[in-house]
């Protein structure tokens, strides 16, 4: 079962403005997603979904507005961090998936999973028992030997899952999880990301062109030319 959002944003942008050259990719966005709550942004290529997305993990800075992330430590402005704070930030508390997984294809499945948690000190021993754990909360117990190449595309989707949520992260971000995949497998991937982010209570930013992905979500934004022109809470 899902977990209820709670009322009080986890994440929130308020005033986002970024431009490349006189292009503008955001044009004043404010943006909010609570506990237990998945948001889907959708819209035509070059609307600015991903640059949103980007802005709210951190990878980029706006040119102004607010990024701010409510954290065990209290509340952090994201968008004034420098950029060794917002690498340790993306570390720690966020968690990612993109449409071709960057996982790396010489380590295991359970390696994949378990890097992170070494990266911030974790013991390979610990790190590897907790990755396994999460393999097998998605489907995967068995294939923590497999090298990437031996995994089907949505067991690989999977994998990314696992290797985004296990450092704690409070809040996921998948870039079109599902474009590399068909319909069927498409549905499993999300049942699985779904299951793992907001059935924990945690949040889930997705980008997506896919209309039955984002129906999945508690809620629809809508992008086009760097503004917010729609959005929906989905039945």
């Amino acid at each position: 079962m899902t977990a209820a959002p709670s009322s009080s944003p986890v994440l929130s942008a308020g005033s986002l403005v970024k431009t490349y050259g006189t292009a503008v990719a955001l044009g004043g966005v404010d943006f909010r997603v609570a506990a237990g709550e998945s948001v889907a942004i959708m819209g035509a290529s070059g609307s600015g979904k991903t640059t949103l997305l980007h802005c709210l993990a951190g990878i980029i800075q706006p040119d102004s507005g607010t990024v701010r992330l409510v954290a065990p430590s209290g509340l952090v402005d994201v968008a004034t961090l420098s950029e060794k704070e917002r690498s340790r930030l993306r570390r720690e508390s966020f968690g990612f998936v993109f449409q071709q997984g960057f996982l790396l294809p010489e380590l295991t499945a359970v390696e994949n999973v378990a890097l992170p948690l070494m990266l911030g000190g974790t013991a390979r021993a610990q790190a590897e028992q907790e990755a396994a754990g999460w393999l097998a909360a998605l489907g995967l117990a068995g294939f923590e030997t497999r090298r990437i190449g031996q995994l089907s595309g949505g067991q690989a989707q999977r994998v990314a899952i696992a290797r985004a949520q296990v450092t704690g992260a409070s809040v996921v971000f998948a870039d079109e999880p599902t474009g590399a995949l068909d319909s069927n497998t498409s549905a499993e991937v999300m049942d699985a990301l779904i299951g793992s982010t907001t059935g924990r209570g945690r949040s889930l930013v997705v980008v997506t062109h896919d209309e039955n992905v984002a129906a999945r979500c508690s809620r629809v934004v809508q992008l086009a030319d760097g503004r917010i022109v729609d959005e929906a809470v989905t039945a």
